[in-house]
């Protein structure tokens, strides 16, 4: 067993808090990923879990063992770094091999494992060539060889592919979710990257100043954030937040009628691009459309919603021109409403 418990961490450097009682649970075999952006704590909490860094309070506890005071080596896990860190002065397989050398084993098993892992990171005919003489890619696939070699209990990943180009990144992502499906790993990624996130993980812990505000599938998370922060962070385009007029569980703009929530003085109304639809008639919410950007598969149009900056996903047929207005009618059931108070998501309507 190699579940994750992360209970009421609490990271200060001085006066300044950076983990607020972050409490998490990974189940054994689940890959984790911690989003959000910089300077939220994602990487603190994944070098308290490694041992790199020391918890003012709470623990870490690893396969029912409690290793908040055990040193990394001891904590039976591997770790992958943005940078490479392969060794240039050994070949690829003397780098896969390096963990294993360390741990003193037999060389029959270190030949076996470094090459199931070469063979799961589709490396196995460069297995006698130097770093030097490898791409980007390539050393990255090396990287995550040498930590799976070693069978961790519990793999950490910290932002390994940001190094990457467009496409190599897509191209590992793929392989990766591949390679730790197969290999049944417990893996916590840490990411900025909110397309990683979405694509690799069973679930997402949205972290934001030092806390978690939501952890969920990315399709949940997607779908009903439970912040304003989660929302606007989620997604590309980010989700709109509209504040609207309410009255007895309705919000009205323009010629539509929502209904809402009765719980918050202040609403905003939170609307996906993709779930806006065009009306025919021009009826429905005001978008006043400003820029007109076709993205092959769709338009992405840009203008205002009652004066608010919003952005709106449109089938790359629609005939829409800047300048003009048009009616955007919307599902009241794919909607998310904001306490403008609280940032937090009220129940739908």
């Amino acid at each position: 067993m190699a579940d994750i418990v992360i209970d009421r961490v609490v990271k200060e450097f001085g006066s300044f808090r950076a983990l607020q009682e972050v409490s998490l649970t990974v189940k054994d075999g689940e890959f984790v990923a911690l989003l959000g952006p910089s300077g939220c704590g994602k990487t603190t909490l994944l070098r308290i879990i490694a041992g790199l860094e020391t918890q003012s309070s709470g623990r870490v506890v690893i396969g029912g063992q409690d290793v908040s005071d055990l040193s990394p080596r001891k904590r039976g896990l591997a770790m992958v770094f943005q940078n490479y860190a392969v060794f240039p002065h050994m070949t690829v397989f003397e780098n896969v091999a390096f963990g294993l050398r360390m741990q003193k084993a037999a060389q029959a098993e270190v030949k076996r494992k470094v090459e199931r892992a070469a063979a799961l990171l589709h490396i196995e005919s460069y297995l006698d060539r130097y770093p030097a003489k490898l791409s980007g890619g390539q050393r990255q696939r090396v990287a995550v060889a040498r930590a799976l070699a070693v069978e961790p209990a519990v793999l950490l990943m910290d932002e390994p592919l940001s190094n990457l180009d467009a496409l190599l990144r897509l191209e590992m992502r793929t392989e990766l979710k591949a390679v730790l499906r197969e290999a049944g790993t417990t893996t916590i990624y840490v990411t900025h990257d909110q397309t990683e996130a979405m694509g690799l993980a069973d679930r997402i812990a949205v972290m934001y100043g030092g806390k978690i505000e939501q952890i969920g599938s990315p399709l949940d998370i997607y779908a009903t954030p439970a912040t304003r922060f989660v929302g606007g962070f989620i997604g590309s385009p980010p989700m709109n937040f509209i504040k609207v007029q309410s009255s007895h569980g309705t919000a009205r703009i323009g010629d539509a009628a929502l209904p809402c929530p009765a719980t918050a003085e202040s609403l905003e109304l939170g609307l996906r691009g993709e779930d806006a639809s065009l009306s025919a008639n021009g009826s429905g919410i005001p978008f006043d459309v400003r820029v007109v950007e076709p993205m092959g598969s769709h338009l992405l149009l840009t203008g205002a919603i009652d004066g608010q900056l919003a952005r709106i996903v449109a089938p790359p047929t629609a005939k829409v021109n800047a300048g003009e207005r048009v009616g955007l009618t919307v599902d009241p059931a794919r909607v998310t409403w904001i306490d403008s108070t609280t940032g937090r998501a009220l129940a739908r309507a």
